[in-house]
């Protein structure tokens, strides 16, 4: 009996990467360069490589892609769960406009950012950064304000502390710091533009946050989901992490819309969590995602059903 069961179970799931495969999933992302375009480029190969035909549609930030989520335009995002979470619920800058079509495909692996300056620059910790040059506004990308509040409030300070520099997203602020506009920027550890800004200006170095015993008080009380981790260098971590550093971190997930259809969705969450080590040799900081935490809190947005589907196959399922 219990062999016919697993076979029950076998074609349904094939069943289930069938229907994909007879649709095209968009896969929305934040431009090149950006951590959730690299996230988004990794995930869609993994996907065509198990025969789910994906395609990724750069959009600029997840503040201005969600309503296209949600609204069935594009299929699933990479995106914070904070930022999800306020979409979904019309808060912050989605204040009045609540996204309900909006639903949680997956968790993922957790978010590292961090402030860096010129490796040769005497700036060591946040604190330091008074009265600097820093990127700020962000008007396309309207996450990252609080995340920078909630990084300078370790130490502190607040935004006005600073000489600002006015940029219009993460990319728009490693390009000021590249052409000298600016003495730092902040971006996700790990990021193609990360990268490219190391090799522009001779290295680049992560600022530290001061660990103490309320820092994590001070992160959430602007940035809810955030928390500081402690961040060992290596291939995961990426360019300017020079010794043990602790930085601003907090949870991703995978934003899927309500008009994606439960089969579609039943294959990303199959796909990603069968192809884990995949994943972290097409980016390295996806080395940090374990499959069996897919599903956890959820910020307030429910779980897309053919995700569910798949999770309490798999036993990893929590109501």
């Amino acid at each position: 009996m219990k062999r016919f069961k697993k076979i029950a179970v076998a074609l349904a799931m094939g069943a289930a990467f069938a229907a994909a495969q007879a649709q095209q999933i968009t896969i929305a992302t934040s431009n090149p360069g950006a951590i959730y375009h690299s996230i988004g480029v990794a995930i869609a190969k993994v996907l065509n490589e198990n025969g789910v035909n994906a395609t990724v549609q750069p959009a600029t930030s997840p503040n201005q892609f969600l309503p296209l989520v949600s609204s069935g335009e594009f299929d699933m995002g990479p995106v914070n769960l904070q930022e999800l979470s306020y979409a979904y619920k019309g808060e912050e800058w989605f204040a009045g406009r609540p996204y309900k079509g909006l639903r949680l495909l997956a968790l993922h692996y957790p978010l590292r950012v961090a402030i860096f300056v010129r490796a040769d620059s005497d700036m060591q910790t946040v604190a330091d950064l008074k009265g600097k040059r820093m990127t700020s506004g962000y008007t396309a990308q309207k996450t990252i304000n609080p995340q920078n509040a909630a990084m300078y409030a370790t130490a502190d300070m607040v935004e006005s502390d600073m000489k600002p520099v006015p940029v219009p997203s993460v990319v728009g602020g490693a390009n000021a710091f590249m052409t000298g506009a600016a003495d730092a920027f902040m971006f996700a550890i790990g990021a193609g533009k990360v990268r490219e800004a190391d090799a522009s200006v001779g290295g680049i170095r992560a600022l530290k946050i001061v660990k103490a015993a309320d820092t994590d008080d001070k992160i959430r009380k602007h940035w809810p989901v955030g928390y500081a981790t402690l961040v060992q260098p290596g291939p995961a971590a990426g360019p300017g992490i020079k010794e043990p550093t602790w930085m601003l971190t907090y949870p991703q997930a995978i934003a899927a819309g309500e008009k994606m259809s439960d089969d579609a969705a039943y294959a990303v969450a199959k796909a990603m969590y069968n192809n884990a080590a995949k994943l972290g040799e097409l980016l390295p900081p996806f080395r940090l995602f374990n499959p069996k935490e897919m599903v956890g809190p959820n910020g307030g947005v429910p779980y897309h059903p053919g995700a569910i589907k798949f999770y309490k196959e798999v036993g990893i399922w929590k109501e």
